[in-house]
């Protein structure tokens, strides 16, 4: 259905309002669009909502790209009440009844402004000159007023503050800002780019660091001036509060979460991998092999990890380790352990006691959110014992990830990295000026070689940077399809496994085509793939394809 700007329009007259001066002043008028899915080309000018009453203006200006967020806007005039109608507000709440969640204090809050707004009865002065109770406060406000004011205190209390339009915006990756002014993100489309938005003074800052920090139960303070932390949503917040720490003031970084990661035809569809190299993935993993994802920061691991596990069956046991919740498991029995960094010395859990505790239950698969130290030798440790093992790893190459792995503070004997089946490696980059990220390579552990004196790998995938193309390297070479899987599977030609292998990249294919790409179908697909076989896909592919 086309949009119909004149509705939205008359739900948030400040967007028109906006529009207008901004076509004014420049002369050009905005593109209103529903996403950004269809609006990737040429200069941008667009304006998408990220839910009433905020929207946002992704556009370029004198070369400059320019990130505006659109909601109400209060007048001097108004900010005066607004501050006086929090303050009654803030003083009231106290005494109401004990909420239970976000809804009820939600019907409070809007309680408590309606009462703050309405005229108090009068009374003689006579009853005035007796009463001992002092006049109840109250502040003259209405119409459009009102709603703006109701939005802004809603945002203050309940909400994420300042920082509450960039939460809601799904196109965001993180959110950063060093000092009280301008903050900044990075776009998943545009890259980098500075925002309108902006603290008022180190004070405001200041308290709202205080605050964000006390919610999350890891109270900031100059004895303890950093703070990692998760925001209601599931995102990743990391605080460096005092200025003797950071020098150009207090500062944060948010690490945006998705509850529904993108799904693996997705990153198909996206670039990030070749429909061969998932397809190559799903076989490894369904037949539980042990695959680390690795790369440097900010590369996507976590989501290409959480795009792969729709391919381990349904019905294996998971026990997930992580610092904060970010892998998102569709199997039914999975258990998420998180560690604990505050209290006393004794009460702590590490990451290292998380991967230990989880053996002691016998998972089908272990997957440890980001290895850094010890856990890793933990983590081979399982697998030596039979356990499947998925983790993420920040190393850029496969030489560089084994020197990591065999050296402090891991520490895994070079004769145990076979262990470990595949690793694949991600970069983030730019591809014809748009931000993008790529699994850039996919390598197979094969063995220790004393005689080599070191560890043997080979290279099942590489992307080709020129013409933005995965080649697999490896087809009739692979040690783990052919003498791991296709053997276990009773293969009489082992080389038949390349025939699955390329069936189920045209499946891939086929489920990109339909745009069959979302979280929720995925996951039903393959959990029905998991009890009934191929028959679980929506069309019929020819199985027989490749020349043995």
């Amino acid at each position: 259905m086309p949009v119909d700007v004149n509705q939205i329009f008359a739900r948030n007259p400040h967007l028109k309002k906006y529009i207008d001066g901004f076509e004014q002043r420049w002369g050009k008028r905005p593109e209103f669009v529903e996403n950004l899915s269809g609006a990737l080309s040429g200069e941008p000018n667009y304006i998408y909502p990220v839910g009433d009453p905020i929207f946002i203006h992704v556009f370029k200006i004198k070369g400059m790209l320019k990130y505006a967020v659109i909601q109400p806007e209060m007048s001097d005039e108004l900010k005066e009440k607004y501050e006086k109608l929090l303050s009654i507000v803030l003083k009231e709440v106290p005494r109401e009844k004990f909420y239970e969640n976000e809804m009820e204090f939600d019907e409070i809050l809007q309680k408590l402004i309606g009462k703050a707004t309405t005229k108090p009865k009068d009374i003689s002065s006579v009853q005035k000159y007796f009463s001992t109770k002092p006049e109840r406060e109250w502040v003259e406000i209405g119409g459009e007023d009102l709603k703006i004011v109701q939005y802004r205190i809603k945002q203050e209390i309940i909400e994420a503050g300042v920082i509450e339009p960039l939460l809601r915006d799904p196109y965001l990756e993180d959110i950063h800002s060093i000092g009280y002014k301008n903050i900044h993100v990075i776009h998943k489309v545009y890259g980098m780019v500075k925002t309108n938005l902006k603290f008022r003074d180190p004070m405001h800052l200041d308290h709202y660091l205080r605050s964000m920090s006390e919610r999350m139960g890891r109270p900031v303070s100059d004895s303890r001036p950093i703070v990692d932390g998760t925001l209601p949503d599931g995102s990743r917040i990391n605080i460096v509060y005092s200025e003797d720490v950071s020098k150009g003031g207090p500062s944060f970084t948010i690490r945006k979460f998705a509850e529904k990661p993108p799904t693996m035809p997705q990153l198909i569809k996206w670039g990030t991998f070749s429909s061969q190299l998932a397809a190559y993935l799903w076989i490894v993993l369904e037949n539980g092999m042990s695959v680390f994802v690795s790369g440097e920061t900010a590369s996507g691991k976590t989501t290409s990890l959480n795009s792969l596990l729709n391919f381990i069956p349904y019905r294996r046991k998971v026990f997930t380790a992580e610092d904060t919740p970010e892998v998102v498991v569709p199997q039914p029995v999975w258990q998420r352990l998180i560690t604990r960094e505050t209290g006393p010395e004794e009460s702590r859990v590490e990451l290292f006691d998380l991967v230990r505790a989880a053996l002691r239950s016998r998972p089908d698969l272990i997957i440890v959110g980001e290895i850094r130290g010890k856990e890793g030798n933990a983590a081979f440790q399982a697998m030596q014992t039979g356990h499947a093992c998925m983790a993420t790893f920040h190393a850029s190459s496969i030489s560089k990830m084994i020197q990591r792995f065999t050296g402090d503070p891991i520490n895994v004997p070079p004769k145990f990295m076979d262990n470990l089946n595949v690793a694949i490696f991600q970069e983030l980059l730019y591809i014809k000026g748009r931000l993008a990220r790529r699994c850039t390579a996919a390598e197979e552990i094969v063995k220790y070689s004393e005689a080599k004196g070191g560890v043997l790998t080979r290279a099942m995938f590489k992307w080709d940077s020129a013409q933005d193309k995965h080649n697999f390297t490896g087809m009739y070479n692979s040690y783990i399809l052919e003498a791991k899987i296709a053997e276990k599977l009773g293969y009489e030609d082992v080389r038949e496994i390349y025939k699955d292998l390329d069936y189920r990249s045209q499946i891939l294919d086929k489920l990109v085509e339909n745009n069959i790409v979302g979280y929720d179908e995925v996951r039903k697909i393959f959990h029905r793939y998991d009890q009934i076989g191929f028959d679980a896909f929506p069309f019929n592919v020819k199985r027989e394809k490749v020349e043995l």
